[in-house]
């Protein structure tokens, strides 16, 4: 009991404290719903005009998405899919190019069928998508591997003929022991060029602060790594990251050209991916026909100095399946939290299919289709909202402030919301799909669709089954 008393009039005090600043609104600041202020909750900030409208989907096939296959759903376009295939083709080159996409942005067969159909390679992060590459009938010769872990298969996947970027001196040794005396094209190098350049820092994969490739300053080591193993190796492949600077990337050709000119042996120069796409209507993309035209140059240049012409490798990711993705979610509830709050829309969907917002703070277009069987009574009038997704999470946010995913933004979308209406969520080609917090809260995977270029939709991955998620589980019995 010594201890009783002293808690006693402590919870008095502090409930007295608590009591006089509810009761007195006015000696403490109010909350703003059009400026930013500091809580322990995530921040909150105008609502942003977007005016965004639908991309390739029209309001009739938005809801025949609902009511057929059910949501929340993926569609791509396949028309947008070969739009800019056809323009990463047309990419500025010299003396020949080779088109990879990067299928981590969206490894489904359907979409690397649609690719390798057009002519366009693969490139892969790692050993497995290699593995799911090839099940969808990509010949291994048009596969090139650049990953961050050694495979544990790597002898089985050189077997095939892939290609293979040694992304450090780790993995060089290790080609170097399956492959000793090797005079193929099947060998590259990935270095760090000592810049980077990224849409936002998780994005950068260049310069001091990165892990990615082998550090320019090491090609002492690698020479001597390749004497050892004799090897000649065939490319030299560099990446500074997502949504980089176009000038920058410019100017990382320059530097990639100088780590070609060390090795004689090297005939292709791969320069990465990381073209800005704007999804947002005022974000501006990366204009391919644009900056190819200096890095075509620095290449004629190259050749006039050295007598060498080397062809061009680029990986785009983003830039080919962006734009072409798009989500369909359904508003399942809305929450309101008073006059001085917000009118809150939760969707079906959220970081399960969408984690860029909730990861980067990025920005997606949400566009709202009144379903016909929407429930009138719930309408949340205003047509201003934040709109969070469907997970046991603070975080699963779907309009943050730009860059800064721990802050609260409305977004208008253009007309009142009710339960059963339709929200699109666009730009979710790249990074979605393939970059989700998978089965957080037991949510099963959620269909895929492509749209073909006659308008009909096709299911090209099927709604999971619930009972897939512990389906790999082994019974234990808890001792008692």
């Amino acid at each position: 009991h010594a201890r009783a008393l002293p808690m006693a009039l402590a919870y008095l005090v502090l409930s007295n404290v608590a009591a006089a600043w509810l009761a007195a609104p006015l000696a403490r600041p109010a909350v703003q719903s059009r400026s930013p202020i500091r809580t322990f909750a995530p921040s909150m900030v105008a609502a942003v005009g977007t005016d965004e409208k639908l991309r390739f989907l029209t309001e009739a096939n938005t809801i025949s998405v609902k009511n057929n296959y059910g949501t929340p759903a993926y569609v791509y376009s396949e028309a947008a899919l070969k739009e800019q295939a056809a323009t990463a083709l047309a990419f500025p080159h010299a003396y020949g190019l080779t088109v990879r996409f990067a299928m981590k942005a969206c490894p489904n067969a359907a979409v690397l069928q649609t690719f390798d159909r057009m002519g366009l390679h693969i490139d892969a992060s790692s050993g497995y998508e290699v593995r799911r590459a090839v099940a969808a009938g990509v010949d291994p010769s048009r596969i090139s591997l650049s990953s961050q872990q050694t495979p544990h298969d790597l002898a089985d996947l050189l077997a095939l003929g892939i290609k293979f970027n040694a992304c450090s001196l780790k993995q060089l040794r290790s080609y170097g022991e399956v492959k000793r005396g090797d005079r193929t094209d099947q060998l590259g190098l990935r270095f760090n060029p000592g810049l980077g350049s990224g849409g936002t820092g998780k994005t950068n994969v260049g310069g001091p602060s990165s892990s990615f490739g082998i550090w320019y300053e090491l090609m002492p080591d690698v020479k001597a790594l390749l004497a050892e193993y004799d090897l000649q190796p065939a490319r030299v492949h560099t990446h500074i990251g997502s949504g980089s600077d176009p000038l920058v990337w410019q100017r990382v050709s320059g530097l990639s050209l100088g780590l070609c000119e060390q090795i004689p042996s090297v005939k292709v120069l791969n320069l990465g991916g990381g073209y800005k796409v704007g999804r947002m209507t005022a974000e501006k993309s990366t204009e391919l026909g644009v900056v190819g035209v200096p890095v075509k140059e620095a290449f004629e240049a190259f050749a006039s100095r050295t007598g060498r012409e080397l062809a061009l490798e680029i990986e785009p990711g983003t830039f080919l399946v962006a734009n072409a993705g798009s989500l369909v979610a359904t508003v399942q509830d809305i929450a309101t939290t008073g006059s001085q709050g917000h009118a809150f829309l939760k969707l079906d969907t959220g970081m399960t299919e969408v984690l860029r917002p909730s990861l980067y703070g990025a920005q997606h277009p949400l566009v709202l289709v009144k379903h016909p069987e929407r429930e009138a009574w719930s309408t949340a009038p205003g047509g201003e909202y934040v709109v969070v997704g469907h997970c046991c999470e603070s975080g699963d946010l779907l309009t943050p402030a730009p860059d800064s995913p721990e802050t609260i933004t409305r977004r208008h979308l253009g007309a009142d919301a009710a339960i059963g209406d339709l929200v699109v969520i666009e730009g979710a080609g790249a990074y979605c799909s393939s970059m989700s917090t998978k089965h957080y809260n037991s949510f099963p995977e959620c269909a895929e669709l492509m749209l073909d270029a006659q308008g009909e939709l096709h299911v090209i991955r099927q709604r999971q089954p619930l009972e897939e998620i512990w389906a790999n589980e082994v019974h234990f019995t808890p001792s008692a």
